[in-house]
Order: C-alpha cells, then structure tokens, then sequence
C-alpha cells in the first residue's frame, strides 16, 4: 500500500488551516515599529542595525539577517514541538533571541513560519544525502531526528498531504532516500517512505529523548538499520 493511501490522510493545507490558522485562536499582533529587533542573549541581533543604532553595512546587516532567519526557524522547529503549533509567535521570537518585528519580517505569518520550518527540515535530509559517503541508513539518521522535533513534518512524512507543497517537500525526501538506496536492497525508495510513515505515527513522548527511543525501537521491528540521529545544518556564514 502507497504511503498516500495510508488511512487518516489529509491535505496539508487543511492541516495548516486547523492547526496553524485556527481563527478560534487568538493571533499574534504584529508589531507597530519595522525596525524594533533587539539582541537577547547573544542569540541573535537586529536586521536593521546594530545596538547604537547605527546602519549596518550592507554585507554584514544581509549575515544578521540571515542568522536571524536561521535561528527563528530552528526556534520555531523546538516551540511548535513543545507547545503545538499554535504557540504564541511571540514565544518563538523569545526563544530565537529577536524582536517581533525581525519575525514579521522574515514571516508575514504563522503560515509561513511553520512552512519554513517544514522546508529547512527537507532542505537539511538533502544535505545529508549530498555528504561524501552518504548512505541510507545516515539519511535516515537525520529524518529521524527530525521526526522527533517537527510535529507537522511528522504529519506530512505520515499522510503525504494532498497540497502541492506536501507532495513536493515528501517528494523531495523520496528522491533522496533513492539515491542512497543500495544496489539490489530488499526495499525501494516507496517502501522506505512507507517506512518512515509507519515510524513517524509511532513517534510519541514528552522528550526528544523518549521519542527518540520510541522511534529507533520502531526502526529496529522494522529490521531498518538507522544512523546516529543528528541534524545535519548548514555551516554558518560568519
């Protein structure tokens, strides 16, 4: 059985319009000030210019920007998986050591927020899969790892959502999950995505590290042999 016929599937967007956009939820409101992003923390700065208030010039405000950018969607990825997908924004900004108005101008909404996030998590198994040596069971390492942070990449991993961008982003994962397959390997590139699917609506518990445990226990019925877990990030420009 195709992982799109799996029972339960849903489109993505109608998942995003349930979860992201609920309008029963109250909204973030955005900020009045556009150039009202602080350092926290040492996180992360201003998009705008630095403590003094003084311009940035333009090679180093595009690095902040770009860091901020990373370090909203890595935050988003932790918020999301904490608190569920209608976690304050707000939140989100705190944990990424920003201002609201760097969110909003990165994300003009929590739809877009949790649709970068979705991509950064694809856009990282992509590099796994591009690492000298790469193999099948490295790749799976990182999806895992991601399956254990990312409640909606769960979701589109296990219902393959019937929106253009699910298809997309678990047609993306495919393709390298098929690179890395093996030559005469008992399962294809669909079963392996089966696979995933069948892992990712195991995946349960309070803590990364309960549902890692929960997750490689899957693996392993399966017979699937899995890497380590990790991220797999890109080096940061700095």
């Amino acid at each position: 059985m195709a992982v799109d016929e799996l029972p339960g599937r849903c489109a993505l967007g109608s998942y995003y319009a349930a979860e992201v956009m609920n309008p029963s939820e109250p909204q973030d409101p955005q900020p009045a000030g556009r150039g009202s992003a602080v350092v926290r923390g040492g996180r992360a700065g201003s998009d705008r210019g630095d403590a003094s208030g003084q311009a940035r010039p333009a090679n180093q405000g595009r690095r902040v920007a770009a860091r901020n950018r990373a370090a909203l969607i890595a935050a988003a990825r932790e918020v999301f998986a904490e608190q569920g997908l209608n976690a304050p924004l707000s939140a989100v900004a705190r944990r990424a050591g920003v201002g609201q108005g760097s969110l909003y101008r990165h994300f003009a909404d929590r739809f877009a927020l949790a649709s970068a996030v979705l991509d950064e998590n694809v856009q990282q198994i992509e590099r796994a899969g591009a690492e000298p040596g790469a193999s099948l069971k490295g790749v799976l390492g990182v999806v895992t790892w991601h399956l254990t942070r990312s409640t909606a990449f769960v979701d589109l991993l296990r219902v393959r959502g019937d929106g253009e961008q699910g298809r997309a982003l678990s047609e993306r994962v495919r393709r390298v999950l098929a690179r890395c397959l093996p030559a005469g390997h008992r399962l294809s590139a669909d079963d392996v995505m089966l696979a995933v699917a069948m892992v990712s609506g195991a995946v349960a518990g309070p803590t990364p590290a309960e549902r890692e445990r929960v997750a490689l226990a899957a693996w392993q019925l399966l017979g699937v042999e899995v890497g380590p877990l990790r991220p797999c990030e890109a080096v940061a420009d700095v």
